[in-house]
């Protein structure tokens, strides 16, 4: 139904004159006749008693009248609500990544969100799951790896590096391989995913090689690994956002930092995912633009 002509048919209700509502709003009369007698055909009843001298509410027009302005006032709030989230980031934004990604990425930069964007909720899902952004109601997800479903919207947040990193402790008991083949000797940390656990990549200029790895401790997660190498128990491959600072500190040591590594691929990434495209709500729009102005390529 068209708001135009119930906001019309409010104010020729209020002054009894389709010339006077003409006059205010700068319409033809004719135009405010036409509106109310659409109206009126739309209903299926007559909505005032005309005569030359007079205008009357009918009593099909008085109920409707009666009704009708808490209506338009309810959708004129809902309206200025929604020019809200069109400018303003409120309500609630849901957003995924792993575990391990959120505890080292995420977690810190939550006090300058907050700041950023008062008025919006952030419920932060962090599971090593992929979940359905649809059926699980997701706003924003962050993913890791070289390829990407072709059912979502993809940008690229930053490119990804994984390193052979071990303790100090470590190289100086068990000492430090010169080359990658020298993996051989040792008890490598292992990530229980079938692609890390027995082989890493190793490429320098055009130069690639696999070098098989075997040890005594597998384990599901990266933060264990990491955890594992911080404790001198030997070598393992991780991602350079996990260990950024470890590196800057010296609590770890690249073995091999002139090589680049990896498990399956040397082309990986860190993309951030959404449903669609369309009608892209601000709150999504306002973290895609806080997540790649705030999370960088560690160095």
């Amino acid at each position: 139904m068209d708001l135009i002509a119930l906001g019309l048919f409010v104010d020729v209700a209020r002054q009894r004159s389709f010339a006077a509502v003409a006059r205010d709003r700068g319409l033809d009369p004719s135009s405010v006749s036409r509106s109310i007698a659409a109206l009126e055909a739309q209903l299926g009843a007559r909505l005032f008693q005309r005569t030359t001298r007079s205008m009357e509410l009918t009593e099909a027009g008085a109920h409707y009248f009666a009704k009708l302005p808490a209506l338009i006032e309810e959708f004129d709030k809902v309206r200025d609500e929604v020019a809200t989230l069109r400018t303003d980031p409120v309500g609630v934004l849901r957003l995924t990544a792993s575990v391990a990604f959120g505890q080292i990425c995420l977690v810190p930069l939550l006090s300058q969100f907050q700041k950023s964007f008062p008025r919006l909720k952030l419920e932060l899902v962090l599971t090593d799951a992929n979940l359905d952004l649809i059926a699980d109601r997701i706003d924003l997800a962050i993913r890791l790896g070289p390829s990407l479903r072709a059912d979502v919207v993809a940008t690229r947040l930053f490119g990804t590096r994984y390193r052979v990193v071990a303790s100090r402790a470590y190289l100086t008991d068990m000492g430090r391989p010169v080359s990658p083949a020298g993996l051989a000797s040792h008890s490598c940390l292992l990530l229980s995913l079938p692609d890390y656990r027995y082989r890493w990549r190793f490429r320098r200029g055009d130069d690639v090689s696999e070098v098989e790895i075997d040890g005594a401790i597998v384990m599901s997660t990266v933060l264990a690994l990491r955890s594992a190498a911080l404790d001198d128990l030997g070598p393992a491959l991780l991602p350079d956002w996990l260990i950024s600072e470890d590196l800057d500190c010296g609590r770890l040591i690249d073995v091999f930092p002139q090589y680049d590594v990896a498990a399956t691929t040397f082309e990986t990434a860190a993309w951030l995912l959404y449903p669609s495209a369309r009608y892209l709500p601000r709150k999504t729009r306002s973290a895609i633009q806080f997540l790649k102005q705030t999370l960088r390529t560690p160095s």
